[in-house]
């Protein structure tokens, strides 16, 4: 049978058994949100479709590098020239791409895209997505962030305030494992916490000098998604304390850090209402003109770009910021002729990311005697601290910066034999410090995405064309992130102050947001306070499409408490038979 769309001409298409690709819910995507709202959606009773676009990743048997030491890689842990020219893109980071970790991240010759302005776009269409690759960074938003909108003028207002999101986050954290203290700073609430990855003796040595020179300036543990305590729960899914290996990037074995693999897709295998189905691309979303919602998804199968449907009652888009954005703007019909849910035409603007790789590091010659144990995968985090109070700067919205310290081993080692190995036992060198900001981007309506109207991609799908870049408000903060950054080293006795600006390009955060923001009117977003469409109430998207704002915190966390929530309600609205 051959299937006609607007994006397509002749196609082979299956006639799907309906019965059979029925289900309650279909959830588009497998990371950190995805992997969220199928575990709410089938404790909560419903028969779950996952589709993924990429491979299946097994916890634990596909981890194959995890385990791996150093000599045991034929490069060195370097991909050959000739291979790293399949990932142009990815390059950029400088460190996503190495033989240990490249399997976990697409090949950007196979998904192309438009750079009409640079972006930087890290995809891992995998299942269990970015989450087996995430810095894993948990912090929560408050009122501040969600309230700036509105009090400044910019873009629009949250449709939520922090209480709306508390007990969710705690939901999250509890589940999820969230390594960090309880520090009382209003502006970057306290969650519910497994006990801290210790600082070494320079970084409490940094945040006693920082709070007697700078006191509305705190150095505080990471909150990182790694567990030091497990719960009985996560013992339970058989998850295990952290290693402190720093090898995260490979996929852990021991399931200690949050992953859809470690801990949501196991939960949610437990209820047997969970299937997954990888190479699953999800085209668009069939949209039924007389009922006024969605009855189910098209689907290119990634191998033999054979095309069938799924079908469900509701929707959640979980396939990335920009991948749920694709999905929407790619769902066209005669009441959406500009994308599903785009009555404001919002749809595709507004994208935002973390601007950071700018700071300062710097050496401190005491505590020689001193060395620390393990490789932890986050160490310390300065939360913001800029135009809050009597702090008024030329520009709106702040930063914080993550950090951490190290001790210099040097190139080479002079002795042999026995006196070798003692001496590579020995703390050698000098402590170093190296602080680095992370820091809110405005919503712009001009920074967007779109879909191109004559480059496909090899499924003869429209590729995407980006076009964001930073502006004045992000320029101006940049300054103070930099200067505040070597401030603040000097001013806890440390020398040989280097400061740095890597001029990174949107995206290469990997926390691109806010193309399908939620709002309080369809006149001027997509989603309602609940995650749902305007005007197509049975499709939800959780996932950094929905940001209104960006904030200056890692948005993971978030993510993971808007799918529980949205899921939660989604629940109650089928029994109530409002979807």
């Amino acid at each position: 049978m051959c299937y006609s769309s607007p994006n397509f001409q002749r196609l082979m298409y299956i006639l799907p058994n309906k019965e059979k690709n029925t289900y309650d819910a279909i959830v588009v995507g497998s990371g950190v949100s995805g992997g969220w709202s199928a575990k709410e959606l089938t404790e909560r009773g419903l028969k779950v479709l996952v589709l993924e676009r990429g491979r299946m990743i097994e916890h634990v048997k596909d981890y194959h590098t995890a385990l791996m030491n150093p000599w045991e890689f034929p490069h060195g842990g370097q991909v050959p020239l000739e291979e790293m020219k399949n990932y142009p893109i990815h390059q950029r980071t400088g460190f996503t791409i190495t033989e240990s970790t490249k399997h976990h991240f697409a090949k950007d010759i196979d998904f192309p895209y438009v750079e009409e302005k640079r972006f930087d776009w890290i995809r891992s269409w995998q299942v269990g997505g970015k989450s087996i690759t995430w810095g894993r960074v948990s912090l929560r938003l408050s009122d501040m962030d969600l309230e700036a909108n509105a009090k400044e003028g910019i873009g629009v207002d949250w449709p939520i305030r922090y209480k709306d999101l508390a007990p969710w986050y705690a939901h999250a954290e509890k589940f999820a494992g969230i390594a960090g203290n309880r520090d009382g700073i209003p502006h970057l609430p306290d969650g519910v916490y497994q006990p801290p990855i210790p600082m070494t003796c320079v970084e409490e040595h940094f945040g006693k000098e920082l709070k007697a020179k700078f006191p509305n300036r705190h150095v505080i543990h990471s909150r990182t998604a790694n567990l030091t305590q497990p719960t009985p729960e996560q013992l339970a899914l058989g998850r295990a304390k952290c290693q402190l290996r720093d090898m995260c990037m490979r996929g852990c074995p021991f399931g200690a850090y949050f992953s859809s693999q470690s801990a949501t897709f196991p939960a949610a295998r437990k209820t047997g209402n969970l299937t997954v189905r990888p190479h699953s691309i999800v085209n668009s979303i069939i949209y039924d003109e007389k009922k006024g919602k969605a009855t189910g998804v098209r689907v290119i199968d990634e191998n033999t770009h054979e095309w069938t449907e799924f079908y469900a009652k509701v929707i959640f888009l979980n396939a990335s910021a920009l991948g749920s954005t694709y999905i929407l703007m790619n769902s066209t019909s005669n009441r959406f002729p500009n994308g599903l849910g785009n009555d404001s035409g919002a749809l595709g603007h507004y994208l935002m990311d973390h601007h950071f790789g700018i700071g300062a590091r710097g050496k401190h010659d005491g505590y020689n005697d001193k060395y620390y144990l393990g490789r932890r995968p986050n160490a310390i985090y300065i939360p913001r601290y800029r135009n809050i109070g009597s702090d008024k700067r030329d520009y709106l919205r702040g930063f914080g910066y993550e950090g951490g310290s190290s001790k210099d081993r040097g190139e080479s080692q002079e002795e042999f034999g026995a006196d070798f190995k003692t001496q590579i036992t020995q703390p050698l060198g000098e402590w170093n410090l190296d602080i680095m900001g992370f820091a809110e981007t405005l919503p712009d309506y001009k920074n967007h995405v779109r879909l191109s109207k004559d480059q496909k991609d090899k499924w003869g799908q429209p590729q995407m064309i980006m076009s964001a870049e930073f502006g004045e408000n992000e320029r101006k903060m940049r300054i103070d992130m930099k200067n505040d950054a070597a401030e603040m080293l000097e001013a806890s006795g440390f020398k040989h102050i280097e400061t740095y600006d890597y001029e990174p390009g949107f995206g290469l955060s990997i926390h691109e947001m806010g193309t399908a923001r939620m709002g309080r009117d369809p006149k001027t977003s997509v989603l309602n306070a609940h995650n749902q469409v305007w005007g197509c109430s049975n499709v939800f998207v959780t996932d950094g499409a929905c940001m209104t704002s960006s904030s200056n915190v890692n948005p993971s966390l978030t993510y993971m408490a808007l799918s529980a929530r949205a899921a939660d309600f989604t629940v109650k609205e089928l029994k109530k038979g409002n979807l």
